[in-house]
């Protein structure tokens, strides 16, 4: 069941928790339904509703219920998403407010989003940084980033698979962000659901690793179409994977013409100065 889809349509409830240290974790709780729907998708929890729209909002109907007709269904995610996009537009003028950064990473479980986090931290310790974590479940993720020196927020939303603009306002006015500074949202690993769910953010990240397919594109198209920038990590393993990364650059840009792709290793750093500049200047241009 997700909690903040289409089956969890009334919004979700959310809890705060701060601990000894300060450290804010929200956690999203669902109120009005406990039950689970039989459907499944290729990522996280078990649900699925067969997207085949980008964020242009023209969507179909989703299979939750039998009975429910199509007309019905249509309705209730139309009127999810104008109330999301309601919210990502405050969201949005609050970041530009402040002239801040802030980027959506996105990608199936294991791409390595973490990792290209704390290595971006760690260079980018000159600037003004916070970060927003996406996970079903566990703080593990936020003490990572917190290790790093960098203010944390961790967002467990539970059945849940992705974060919506709600959570990202309660985040922010939880951990307000400095100005002229870089908020990082790493959603939930899901290459499905957060391509409908406008957070506010300027840019969407697709992350994905060689260790995917190279036709993960062609498999998600909106996830990927929906994305400014796709990084291609973990590009030290490639003497060891199947993996063809011009293949993979070459089907992003198949379904999106527009997006910049870059190749690098969280891990060795190979790469990563071009992943820098580009956030950079995109900070620039946020400030303006």
């Amino acid at each position: 069941m997700c909690t903040t889809c289409g089956c969890g349509h009334s919004g979700p409830h959310m809890h705060e928790h701060v601990d000894a240290d300060g450290n804010v974790t929200l956690t999203v709780h669902d109120h009005d339904h406990d039950h689970d729907h039989g459907h499944t998708h290729d990522h996280e929890h078990a649900h699925a509703h067969p997207h085949d729209h980008s964020h242009g909002h023209d969507h179909p109907a989703h299979s939750h219920d039998a009975d429910m007709s199509a007309g019905r269904a249509i309705s209730i995610e139309e009127d999810i998403l104008a109330r999301n996009d309601a919210v990502a537009a405050k969201n949005r003028a609050l970041f530009a407010k402040l002239g801040a950064l802030a980027l959506n990473l996105v990608s199936s479980p294991g791409s390595g989003k973490t990792e290209l986090l704390c290595a971006t931290l760690k260079a980018l310790s000159d600037v003004p940084t916070m970060v927003i974590e996406g996970d079903q479940e566990t703080d593990n993720d936020a003490d990572r980033i917190r290790a790093t020196g960098t203010r944390a927020l961790q967002i467990n939303t539970g059945k849940g698979c992705h974060l919506d603009a709600a959570m990202i306002e309660r985040a922010l006015d939880a951990l307000p962000p400095a100005e002229h500074s870089i908020v990082f949202i790493e959603n939930v690993g899901n290459l499905v659901c957060p391509a409908e769910f406008d957070l506010g953010e300027a840019h969407k990240v697709a992350v994905l690793s060689v260790t995917e397919g190279d036709d993960k594109p062609l498999k998600y198209p909106d996830m990927f179409r929906a994305s400014d920038l796709v990084i291609i990590n973990k590009i030290d393993l490639l003497p060891y994977v199947r993996f063809d990364a011009e293949r993979a650059a070459a089907n992003v840009l198949r379904v999106n013409p527009r997006a910049k792709v870059l190749q690098l290793s969280a891990t060795t750093g190979e790469g990563l100065e071009k992943w820098l500049a580009w956030v950079k200047a995109q900070l620039v241009l946020a400030s303006l």
